[in-house]
């Protein structure tokens, strides 16, 4: 794919260097799912665009930094879907109900999972991306917790540590993502997805439920 090209006699358009920003980080995000962060290159991002590597490196300093521009664009999308879906119901369960199914079809797509798959395996040997990797996960899931807390209020859901609530559903979402994504049940239709999502909500709303005296 080739750079926006600047204006002749002059620099490019406000429209035509947004456009470019967006390109490069599609690509260096489908580089880093495709590859891996750690034998992704900027030299090879660059080339994708004809763009030289003084002009990526102007933009994004490192690769460090190139990674975090695209997790950062992702979290923005990430959150505001979760808190759309959560204004699609009025009370707090229903609200939390739709903000996980969300989370967990996010989480069915294979392009958004590589992607993930290869930043957490960066992590493991990276102390700071870990710590980064820690934070962008907070910031991702607040819309969750929020609504984990609306839900204690109106007495739906025990009582206890919302962002530890969130993790016991965030586990059981990601367990059945994981069969999915590795191909250790039959490529699920829409309908199937859901099923699976239900068993899995079902088993959440048994164990968080208040019981009764």
């Amino acid at each position: 794919m080739k750079s926006a090209q600047a204006r002749a006699g002059g620099r490019p358009t406000r429209e035509e260097a947004e456009n470019l920003t967006r390109q490069i980080l599609d690509d260096a995000r489908a580089t880093f799912a495709n590859k891996g962060v750690a034998n992704a290159t900027m030299e090879e991002i660059a080339a994708h665009h004809a763009i030289s590597k003084h002009t990526l490196y102007r933009r994004y300093p490192s690769k460090q930094a190139l990674l975090e521009a695209v997790v950062e664009r992702d979290l923005v999308r990430f959150r505001t879907a979760l808190a759309l879906a959560a204004m699609q119901r009025k009370e707090p369960l229903p609200a939390l109900h739709a903000i996980a199914l969300r989370y967990f079809l996010f989480g069915t797509d294979r392009d958004y999972s590589a992607f993930y798959l290869s930043v957490t395996a960066e992590a493991v040997v990276s102390a700071s991306l870990r710590e980064r990797l820690a934070i962008w996960s907070r910031d991702a899931l607040e819309p969750m917790v929020e609504a984990i807390i609306a839900a204690q209020a109106a007495g739906s859901i025990v009582a206890g540590d919302a962002s530890e609530i969130c993790g016991v559903l965030v586990d059981l979402l990601e367990g059945a993502n994981n069969r999915i994504r590795l191909g250790l049940c039959d490529t699920p239709d829409e309908a199937e997805c859901r099923r699976v999502f239900e068993s899995r909500w079902t088993i959440f709303r048994i164990a968080m439920t208040p019981k009764s005296d």
